[in-house]
């Protein structure tokens, strides 16, 4: 039962993650969109965000297997 709860928290993990990376992409292509002189600012900006959601759902899914 632990290791079904513990898959159920890794996927979780997963789509959320997925879905703040999409955002902060689209969000990213956006404002470039708006602003094309901007671009190496927002890139930077873009991937530094990613990185982050990124860590925050490795976190996740590390507790997720060691609470579960």
């Amino acid at each position: 039962m632990t290791g079904t709860v513990a898959a159920i928290g890794a996927g979780l993990a997963v789509i959320g993650a997925a879905i703040g990376i999409g955002m902060v992409g689209g969000k990213a292509m956006e404002a470039i969109a708006r602003q094309p002189e901007a671009v190496g600012d927002i890139r930077s900006n873009m991937i530094l965000m990613a990185a982050l959601v990124e860590g925050a759902a490795l976190i996740a899914i590390l507790l997720s297997f060691f609470v579960g």
